[in-house]
């Protein structure tokens, strides 16, 4: 095809018309990824046979998704969720060896300035009906207890909602700690059994949910973000094994290496006794 050709567009050759148009100086990754862009999306309109009615209601679609981002909801990350991008984002940018813990999504809730605590201590500052405790060792590849590792986690309450989302309701950091491991790589802590709970379904993704027939829910789940100079982070979940929601997660986030014992206690304050040991990839050193 001569370089006149691919100045016309046709059906046929919408790619190459399109691609043909990234000027030489732009950036080299920024070309790839837009011409692969370029590439798969005219092959889906090819595929499918898109209607122009069809893409009407997929602009207004995401039109109205954009409506619905302010400062404390980002709706295109929800779709992004259910679609199962941001866990394959994830997964390719989180490849670790076999036997390190895996990561799963970050999901919305993380705050940023939650106080270290000593190492005991019950983040659930409104009462409990379930609690439960949290323990288990952190080590490196080999087995070995590593110390001065920082465990940030965070859990919603027993009515499925997170403190931010109930300002004025719950207090300040309910249900959130920061820890760090002794000599021993230990870590325990008093919480409670999470419960699940549907992500935001009254926009745009939520009512996508429901025509295509699916639920809004997430499996129960206490979030860890474990780190420590020299190796990979971890974001991750711990999940409640035997959650209803487990093989069906809204946002494709449950990895069976993730889903946890929780053992009922007999006798005592505490309910329920979670055991789950994280072991940490050293990080390449280039």
């Amino acid at each position: 095809m001569t370089s006149q050709a691919v100045a016309y567009f046709t059906e046929h050759g919408s790619v190459e018309a399109v691609n043909a148009r990234i000027g030489a100086g732009c950036d080299a990754r920024l070309a790839l990824v837009m011409s692969r862009l370029v590439h798969h999306l005219h092959a889906f309109v090819k595929d499918v046979a898109l209607t122009q009615e069809e893409w009407g209601l997929a602009i207004d679609f995401l039109t109205r998704t954009g409506q619905m981002c302010d400062d404390k909801r980002q709706e295109y990350i929800l779709l992004s969720d259910v679609l199962g991008v941001s866990m394959l984002v994830d997964a390719i940018n989180n490849r670790r060896p076999e036997g390190a813990t895996e990561n799963t999504v970050l999901g919305p809730f993380h705050v940023d300035g939650v106080p270290e605590m000593p190492m005991g201590t019950n983040i659930c500052k409104d009462g409990a009906k379930e609690p439960c405790l949290f323990e288990g060792v952190v080590t490196d590849l080999q087995g070995r207890p590593l110390q001065g590792v920082r465990i940030d986690v965070w859990s919603d309450n027993e009515e499925g909602f997170y403190d931010v989302q109930q300002p004025g309701v719950q207090p300040e950091h309910n249900n959130r700690g920061v820890f760090v491991t002794g000599a021993d790589g230990r870590y325990w802590f008093e919480g409670i059994k999470p419960v699940s709970y549907p992500i935001p379904d009254d926009g745009p993704v939520g009512q996508l949910l429901g025509r295509l027939g699916r639920h809004p829910y997430r499996p129960a789940h206490m979030h860890f973000m474990v780190s420590r100079e020299g190796f990979d982070t971890i974001v991750t979940h711990t999940f409640v094994g035997g959650d209803a929601y487990l093989a069906s997660d809204a946002v494709f986030g449950v990895k069976a290496s993730l889903i946890a014992p929780f053992d009922p206690v007999e006798g005592g304050a505490t309910k329920w006794r979670s055991r789950f040991d994280f072991v940490m990839n050293p990080r390449d050193v280039v």
